[in-house]
């Protein structure tokens, strides 16, 4: 078992925020009225209109399943990794429902593929990052 590094707890907690942050957007979105949806572009109503329910879920998955997984790494706690797993996977489905199965995919503003994009790198380091502080016993 190696120690943990001092920058290990940092990370967690700016991945946590980040999560947090995800988290909020998630309850801005599912708590749209008719008449906010309607202050949309035509493009971001297009996607919102097109989105099945499961597409949802996944999106709640990925930032509750996130947030948690983060709080766990800060606490050391190998519970996190089956949680980032989860974030990770919901981000993968959030995915392929946006671009893959959306008739409306083609409308995605540039900005929306950069930031799931990212969404989607960060999701594969905290993945990583949690796979290795347990491999070297940084969690218990």
């Amino acid at each position: 078992m190696q120690p943990v590094p001092k920058w290990f707890r940092p990370v967690a907690i700016v991945a946590l925020l980040w999560n947090l942050l995800g988290c909020m957007a998630y309850l801005a979105d599912v708590m749209m009225k008719p008449e906010d949806v309607a202050k949309l572009t035509e493009a971001q109503q297009a996607m919102v209109a097109a989105r099945p329910a499961w597409a949802v879920a996944a999106t709640a998955t990925a930032v509750w399943g996130g947030a948690l997984g983060c709080l766990g790494l800060f606490l050391l706690k190998r519970w996190a990794n089956p949680l980032l797993l989860l974030s990770f996977i919901g981000v993968v489905a959030q995915d392929v429902a946006l671009f893959a199965l959306s008739p409306a995919a083609g409308q995605a503003e540039p900005m929306v593929l950069g930031l799931q994009g990212l969404v989607l790198v960060i999701s594969v380091a905290l993945l990583v990052l949690g796979r290795n502080a347990a491999s070297r016993g940084w969690l218990r």
